[in-house]
């Protein structure tokens, strides 16, 4: 909305700021993280009112058991104040900021509804609503490609112009990618500011990548693929980024709020989309390492149960978990993962001039 501020540069000079992606997503940043700050303790004070408090499983770290209570759902504070950063910062116009977008309500609508039946005691049952939801995501990508000329195409990182081309299996892919990386967060949603601490670190990294691709110049002298209008969702992440450092302020440890998945499956949709639209599907991998390590520790731990009757790989999943009870402190292993989380973004951004 404050974008069209800029048509009035010639009434009044400074307004011509409005207009610069880099000065729109710095407010947008700003935005989201003050709104989480200021009405962060109100939106907890509120769950503790309606009883919204965390469910804590029984077979998990013994450690956990005193969390119970902690209210839960405040990824709803986090779309909040990503939304309402974006409206005003971001063009209404720009179909990515509308796709992805769209792609966070219905994500978080669907990790509100797994909130709600655990806090019943039910189990959560959203998966074919996100699959819905990918598909949709991935079929309006294949028919509108961000960038005609490099359409159903995967690139991979580090090497010069090479890709591969997928044809329809483009709609699998991108399901593969959005499910993988809400499903992928959720799971690393386990210790206290470990899921909005790497989020954070991806958000940004993605943001920095989106921008680049929507600057044509610039994408062309770093060899990616330019998206006109990707720009845009430079704004969008630089909304999450601040949404989740202000949410980090009360679920540091010891956290006085969860995310649930009511924040963990958006905001892990939100990279999924953003990856999608700017053709660095594979550089996802990369940025979200921390991400994929958690998602990987759960399937091979299930499979190794299913499959060497009862034999575990880790002494629990997800990989957290692992290193907690293996003697470590929460925010010890919080902690190196974020470090891991900062190395594995500096690494993929390497890749802007290894190629």
């Amino acid at each position: 909305m404050l974008y069209y501020l800029s048509q009035f540069r010639d009434v009044f000079s400074p307004l011509n700021l409005f207009q610069y992606i880099s000065f729109r997503a710095g407010g947008a940043f700003l935005t989201a993280l003050g709104l989480c700050l200021l009405l962060g303790p109100w939106f907890m004070r509120t769950l503790r009112k309606k009883k919204m408090e965390q469910f804590i499983r029984e077979y998990g770290p013994q450690t956990h058991l005193k969390k119970a209570g902690t209210p839960t759902m405040g990824g709803l504070l986090m779309v909040g104040a990503i939304l309402i950063a974006t409206a005003l910062w971001a063009r209404w116009d720009n179909r990515f900021i509308a796709l992805i977008t769209l792609s966070t309500l219905v994500l978080c609508l669907v990790g509100f509804i797994d909130d709600y039946r655990k806090w019943m005691k039910k189990h959560p049952a959203g998966g074919l609503s996100q699959v819905a939801l990918a598909l949709g995501v991935g079929i309006y990508l294949y028919f509108f490609p961000p960038n005609e000329a490099f359409s159903h195409r995967v690139f991979v990182p580090y090497l010069k112009n090479v890709s591969f081309l997928l044809g329809g299996f483009s709609v699998t892919f991108a399901l593969l990618v959005l499910v993988g990386a809400s499903n992928a967060v959720n799971l690393t949603d386990g210790l206290d500011g470990l899921a909005a601490g790497s989020l954070l670190i991806s958000a940004l990294c993605f943001g920095v990548f989106s921008y680049l691709a929507g600057h044509a110049k610039l994408a062309i002298y770093l060899r990616l693929v330019p998206v006109p209008g990707a720009g845009e969702l430079a704004i969008f992440l630089a909304a999450m980024g601040g949404a989740c450092l202000g949410f980090l302020w009360f679920n540091a440890h010891p956290a006085e709020m969860f995310m649930g998945d009511t924040g963990s499956l958006p905001l892990g949709g939100a990279l999924g989309v953003s990856a999608l639209c700017i053709y660095q599907e594979l550089i996802l991998v990369i940025v979200g390492g921390v991400f994929v390590a958690e998602a990987l520790s759960v399937i091979l731990q299930i499979g190794s149960v299913r499959l060497r009757k009862g034999r575990r790989v880790l002494r629990m999943a997800p990989l957290h978990h692992h290193f907690e009870e293996g003697g470590l402190p929460e925010t010890k292993v919080t902690i190196r993962f974020w470090i891991v989380a900062i190395v594995l973004a500096l690494t993929a951004m390497a890749s802007l001039k290894i190629r």
